[in-house]
């Protein structure tokens, strides 16, 4: 495998997950652990972006006339879970609160709507630039979405490479309490 500075970019290089067989034990937890830590923060980073676009619509929304409470009034509905039919909560996990790493670029068109102060900007914001904040943020989502299936389907891999092993007895759980 290629060394690749960030984490994903190491993950979405096919290479991450081919050729296990010649890996140590260790090397193997330790993709997988860096698996598992892309997928808390990058679904973290979509949840904060699906809570914008939530926000974009019911602004929208409001602006068309089809919403009648204002964004304060609202609020406690828009940014639940319940709201929009999602039902996990990467909050309850622990997190770093560096914004996770997203390959090929694209956080920059995103920060201005993931900023703290977005909020308090909304009300002043054209419908056209809302519009095409929403589409960005959209776009961001998706690729998203597309990076978690990469770590996920790296993670299985990794996962049933680890499982075979401790099947076939090339590996000892019993390793596992001798590194912690």
């Amino acid at each position: 495998m290629t060394q690749q500075r960030r984490r994903i970019d190491q993950v979405m290089d096919e290479s991450f997950s081919k050729d296990l067989d010649n890996l140590a034990i260790d090397d193997l937890r330790s993709r997988r652990s860096i698996c598992d830590e892309l997928d808390t923060e990058l679904s973290y980073y979509r949840r904060m972006i699906q809570g914008r676009i939530d926000l974009l619509d019911f602004e929208l929304r409001r602006r068309s006339g089809e919403e009648t409470r204002s964004l304060i009034e609202a609020l406690p509905e828009i940014l639940a879970d319940s709201a929009s039919g999602r039902t996990s909560n990467p909050l309850d996990r622990e997190l770093s609160l560096d914004l996770p790493e997203l390959a090929g670029g694209g956080a920059r068109e995103v920060d201005t709507a993931l900023s703290d102060g977005f909020l308090a900007h909304l009300p002043t914001i054209e419908v056209d630039e809302l519009r095409r904040i929403r589409d960005s943020l959209s776009e961001m989502e998706a690729k998203i979405s597309e990076q978690r299936r990469a770590v996920y389907d790296a993670h299985d891999i990794i996962t049933g490479e680890i499982t075979k092993r401790y099947r076939e007895g090339t590996a000892s759980a019993d390793e596992l309490l001798s590194t912690s």
